[in-house]
């Protein structure tokens, strides 16, 4: 297939571009640069995000769509920050949305990326996709908690605004993708328990879901392949844990047998130190794929313990890219 990422120089798109090449996809990146060397088999091509140009022709006739584009969530939760998150996230989808919409020969299906956290801060059960609780109402919670909510609904009904009639869509909400490249989650996580300073966070009973990056590629594959699945798709492994767990099963991973705790205060001292905000840690996400489980997917690493040991194996031996397609 000829695949379009807009936005496909960040994290996820780094090695997701990569692998599908390796598939043997046409794939082309949309970048605010076109300078970028991406590796064999991915061409970029220059966007800015919001406003049509050269770059909306890559959708005239390609088979599909993934889109990654929006500022990273890791930053001080600013005023002016949250701004940039929701501007840059609706503004990129409403520009792919009127390119679809124009276009000759639309792309028969549209990935379009999305967060797990649009759904509620809770403990009591998962969060799929047919009974899940949409958040941002909860009072026990910090109130600027309730603009990453918006951000997420916004960025959603941008894609479902878009008047594409022939092109399928998926809405990505993505749960914390873990793959040992720098700059990723995994890797501040692994640094954090490298240092000593690995233990668990508040109390540590919120929940984190997480998938592993193979698992994320696997599961795009199957979307892209899947013509009787659209809408909202949770991409998280189907057992989230709490965070003490969670930790303890990194450390194991790593050999490290001791995580210095840190209660709430420290943890606000720590994500100032590191620009980063507290919401990142402190938000009970638990999320189960219901989509993905009742279409047959089968996950390689359903279990945190399993998956963390093999990302700690390929940091070390330097894989930091997933293997293609399974």
């Amino acid at each position: 297939m000829r695949i379009v990422l807009p936005g496909g120089t960040g994290h996820i798109g780094e090695f997701l571009s990569r692998v599908l090449a390796e598939s043997g996809h046409d794939v082309v990146v949309l970048s605010r640069r076109d300078d970028l060397a991406l590796g064999p088999g991915v061409r970029c091509v220059r966007w800015d995000g919001r406003t049509p140009g050269a770059w909306v022709a890559e959708l005239d006739g390609c088979d599909a769509v993934i889109n990654l584009a929006g500022r990273t969530v890791s930053c001080r939760y600013t005023p002016r920050n949250l701004r940039a998150m929701m501007n840059s996230r609706v503004d990129s989808t409403r520009a792919v949305g009127a390119a679809i919409e124009r276009a000759a020969d639309p792309p028969r299906v549209w990935l379009q990326m999305s967060t797990a956290t649009i759904y509620a801060h809770r403990f009591d059960a998962a969060n799929d996709e047919a009974t899940g609780i949409i958040g941002g109402t909860e009072t026990d919670v910090p109130g600027y908690w309730a603009f990453s909510v918006d951000i997420a609904r916004a960025w959603e009904r941008a894609q479902q605004q878009a008047d594409t009639p022939h092109t399928r869509k998926v809405a990505l909400r993505t749960a914390m993708v873990m793959s040992p490249g720098r700059g990723g989650v995994f890797d501040m996580l692994l640094r954090m328990v490298r240092l000593g300073l690995g233990g668990s966070v508040a109390g540590g009973e919120q929940f984190v879901s997480w998938i592993h990056d193979r698992d994320l590629l696997r599961a795009v594959e199957f979307l892209l392949d899947r013509d009787d699945l659209h809408g909202p798709v949770n991409l998280a492994a189907p057992n989230p844990l709490p965070h003490r767990e969670f930790m303890r099963a990194l450390r194991a991973a790593r050999g490290i047998p001791f995580g210095l705790p840190a209660t709430a205060w420290m943890a606000e001292i720590g994500a100032f130190a590191l620009r980063s905000d507290t919401e990142l840690l402190l938000k009970s996400r638990r999320v189960a794929p219901g989509v993905l489980l009742d279409a047959g997917f089968a996950f390689d690493h359903p279990h945190w313990p399993d998956a963390a040991q093999d990302l700690v194996c390929r940091t070390r031996y330097g894989a930091s890219v997933p293997s293609g397609r399974a």
